[in-house]
């Protein structure tokens, strides 16, 4: 299966208990493009969210933990008043998994609502 193909936000998480490798970089280049404005720094994806206020960053935060609650995969965030960064990488893998890239499409799509 071509996971390039398949529309990340509409996926779940699956269970990554490691024994399995990372993605390789023309998989990660090719799950980027399905995202806007993610980047790949090292063995992680991050996007930065700007917001009016901080209100607005904190229902941000929110929604994303609601999410990855239910992903049961949970990004690392660091939350400014009006900005809120979002980290992943799968842990069990010292790498990234398709989850990684699931979870940051349905944040994107928190950011239209």
């Amino acid at each position: 299966m071509n996971i390039t193909t398949c529309d990340l936000a509409s996926k779940q998480c699956k269970p990554c208990e490691g024994g399995v490798p990372p993605l390789s970089l023309d998989e990660i280049s090719a799950l980027l493009l399905q995202l806007d404005g993610w980047q790949s720094v090292d063995q992680l994806i991050r996007k930065t969210y700007v917001f009016k206020n901080y209100y607005q960053t904190m229902a941000f935060v929110n929604a994303t933990a609601w999410i990855s609650h239910r992903e049961d995969h949970h990004p690392d965030i660091t939350v400014g008043y009006n900005q809120c960064l979002i980290e992943y990488t799968t842990h069990e893998i010292n790498g990234l998994s398709e989850n990684d890239f699931i979870c940051a499409a349905k944040i994107d799509k928190l950011f239209v609502i």
